[in-house]
């Protein structure tokens, strides 16, 4: 089965393999201990600590290892926000930060801290000034910002910030800034300027269960778990010694490899986002085209349920993955895609490991089409190559003046996505040009898909409204004007 969900977790590198077979017969002792196991384990750690280093940029006692990505993250904003405390206690970042930055900054606003969230446009990439203009927040509070957080890459659609930009900023304000690299780490150089850097594992092929958090000298940082001897008091608990091997040895691995491994991903996936809107109708290719890690593509399809249309590619032998709330235990859209106000129905994210083989590719590219007209066919929607069909009173608006009738009431109440939309699609053939639909909803979806399915069908988006003045009990009131005739 092709696997395209890299971005979720790679593969393990066969030099990652490697390297935990032989360092769980050497490495398996407590390298805090100084007998001769010991000091052999010990040995080892040290080791991958310089080969991490070197890989990132940064100096080996300034690396400590975490049992994840996540915790790296996690460490890295409460210990800083507590090290800073006397500086302020506001945090700034982006609005399309990984989970786990916004649910360490949920607990900071639990505690009494304050929050900016920097919104990013339609490609997902904040504006350097903007987030600089957040590091001085005028809420007449006082209080100063502690901490700035900035992604290296988006984990969902690929698109790479403006990290050295920012971090030249940052620095002018002497804030300190968090930089999540656990997408690009190994793929790509981080930009310099940073003070704390995170990193997970198993997302460049090394084994599950390593993170790694980087503390420049010179930040204040205070441990928010209780303190132990080990890895400089930042984490505590016993390392894994076997797995921080192999996790090094595969991250110098796929650095060494990475520009020649780069270049040949990046093309696959320019031939995805240029044939994927050739072939399948009503399909919006979201994040940057140019400034994106090279092995990531989304798409969002209209009509589509997301968790249906994965479904269907597992059963062809696909393994991709979304970021559509049609997937989502709680039925919310990607907060990705919502901060960049784009189409959230029927996402796919393509996300493809090294060794990728093109013949994969274009079979995934012949099959998509008909998986996802196969999707849509029960529907009964009108095929996208073909105007909708007018109603009768959409054909006598042809005739001559008409007296001016109520909008059409479309009451999906209730009702997950895509069905707001495809009630929509399926209705506003009824509606004269220059007349108006208005589509009842409580699904948070619709707030976004609404709009991006105007603009891709060419129809006029009029804006929201409470739904109680469309006759609703909740919700709100999605008003579309249609300008196609």
């Amino acid at each position: 089965m092709p696997y395209f969900d890299a971005a979720s977790t790679a593969p393990l590198h066969p030099v990652a393999r490697q390297a935990l077979t032989a360092a769980l017969d050497e490495g398996w002792a407590d390298p805090a201990r100084l007998y001769r196991d010991g000091r052999r384990a010990r040995m080892l750690l040290d080791a991958a600590r310089e080969t991490t280093a070197e890989v990132l940029g940064t100096r080996p006692d300034e690396i400590s290892f975490t049992s994840s990505g996540t915790q790296a993250v996690q460490l890295g904003v409460l210990g800083t926000l507590s090290g800073n405390r006397r500086r302020g206690r506001h945090l700034v970042h982006s609005a399309v930060e990984h989970s786990s930055l916004l649910h360490a900054a949920e607990v900071h606003t639990t505690a009494g801290g304050t929050v900016t969230e920097v919104p990013v446009d339609r490609l997902g990439r904040v504006d350097a000034a903007e987030f600089a203009a957040a590091l001085n927040p005028a809420n007449g509070s006082g209080t100063g910002t502690a901490l700035a957080c900035l992604q290296s890459a988006n984990h969902e659609v690929g698109t790479v910030q403006p990290v050295a930009e920012v971090a030249g900023l940052c620095a002018e304000a002497g804030v300190p800034l968090l930089v999540d690299a656990a997408q690009s780490a190994g793929r790509a150089a981080v930009p310099g300027g940073w003070s704390l850097l995170a990193a997970s594992a198993h997302k460049w092929g090394g084994p599950a269960g390593v993170g790694v958090l980087a503390v420049r000298k010179g930040v204040r940082y205070t441990s928010p778990l209780p303190v132990d001897e080990r890895e400089r008091g930042r984490v505590p608990g016993f390392v894994n010694v076997p797995a921080i091997v192999a996790a090094a040895a595969s991250l110098r691995a796929v650095r060494q490899q990475a520009e020649a491994e780069d270049a040949r991903l990046r093309a696959l996936v320019d031939l995805i986002r240029a044939r994927v809107p050739q072939t399948v109708p009503d399909v919006e290719v979201v994040g940057d085209p140019v400034h994106r890690l090279p092995h990531i593509v989304t798409f969002s399809c209209l009509y589509v349920d997301g968790e249906v249309l994965l479904g269907e590619l597992d059963r062809a032998g696909f393994a991709v993955s979304s970021g559509s709330s049609c997937t989502s235990s709680t039925l919310t859209p990607s907060h990705v895609l919502k901060a960049m106000g784009v189409l959230t129905e029927g996402n796919v994210r393509v996300s493809l490991p090294p060794g990728t083989e093109e013949a994969e590719v274009r079979r995934f590219l012949e099959l998509l089409p008909g998986l996802v007209g196969a999707v849509r066919a029960p529907l009964g929607l009108p095929s996208p190559a073909q105007p909708l069909p007018p109603s009768s009173a959409a054909a006598a608006a042809d005739t001559g003046p008409q007296a001016p009738v109520g909008p059409l009431v479309l009451d999906t109440l209730g009702r997950r996505c895509p069905i707001p939309v495809i009630e929509l699609a399926k209705r506003i053939g009824e509606v004269p040009t220059g007349g108006t639909v208005a589509v009842l909803s409580d699904d948070e979806a619709a707030r976004l898909d609404i709009p991006a399915w105007c603009e891709m069908r060419g129809e006029e988006y009029a804006g929201e409204a409470p739904a109680a003045a469309y006759g609703g009990d909740r919700g709100s009131a999605y008003l579309v004007v249609r300008r196609s005739g």
